[in-house]
């Protein structure tokens, strides 16, 4: 793994990798784990937009949609050029969910020195994003979060995904930085898959 890791790093520099699926993917576990280990900085717009909504009593997402452009664009691009972050590389949670948005996304990061050097889909089954959802539920373990107590925001959230965030994926796709990775193992497995993605570039 020491190999892979110090093989990622010289790859990487100070860019970015923006992680993207469906809900409870994996995308902030496997985030958080390869931001530790690359020596990096994670960046969720989720939690982004979370924190910003809490602050000012917003609830903008509380129906499960992803928020309009021109308020993602103000919200969580400038968080790119945070004294913090500078020369750091940067591991990213699905952030430019909507077509069009990931053009301004790779301008950001570019600009803030942070390029997006390659774009990660962790693919899982509906059913197995469903069984996954339920089990969280039962156990409590991802908080209060809207989408976790309400069936219908989970369900609108998946449709948002594929109606929204599918061409994002296509397009990075045409841009040669998509990697496709199983996501339907275990934690350790999943994120085995990932590493060995990364260290095929």
């Amino acid at each position: 793994m020491d190999e892979k890791v110090e093989k990622i790093k010289q790859w990487l520099g100070s860019g970015s990798i923006n992680i993207f699926g469906l809900p409870m993917s994996g995308k902030d576990t496997v985030g958080k784990r390869l931001a530790t280990l690359l020596g990096g900085e994670f960046l969720s717009s989720g939690d982004i937009i979370r924190d910003y909504e809490l602050r000012q009593n917003d609830h903008m997402t509380e129906n499960g949609e992803l928020i309009p452009t021109n308020k993602f664009y103000d919200i969580v691009l400038p968080h790119f050029y945070t004294e913090a972050l500078v020369d750091k590389p940067l591991v990213l949670s699905s952030i430019g969910r909507w077509e069009g948005e990931e053009d301004e996304v790779m301008k950001y990061t570019k600009d803030s020195g942070h390029e997006i050097k390659a774009v990660i889909y962790l693919k899982l089954k509906e059913e197995d994003v469903r069984n996954r959802w339920a089990a969280a539920k039962e156990l409590g373990d991802r908080g209060l979060r809207g989408d976790d107590a309400d069936p219908a925001v989970f369900e609108t959230r998946i449709e948002e995904f594929h109606e929204k965030t599918e061409p994002v994926l296509k397009h990075y796709n045409k841009l040669n930085l998509l990697l496709e990775v199983d996501a339907s193992g275990t934690r350790d497995e999943v994120f085995d898959n990932v590493m060995n993605a990364l260290s095929m570039l």
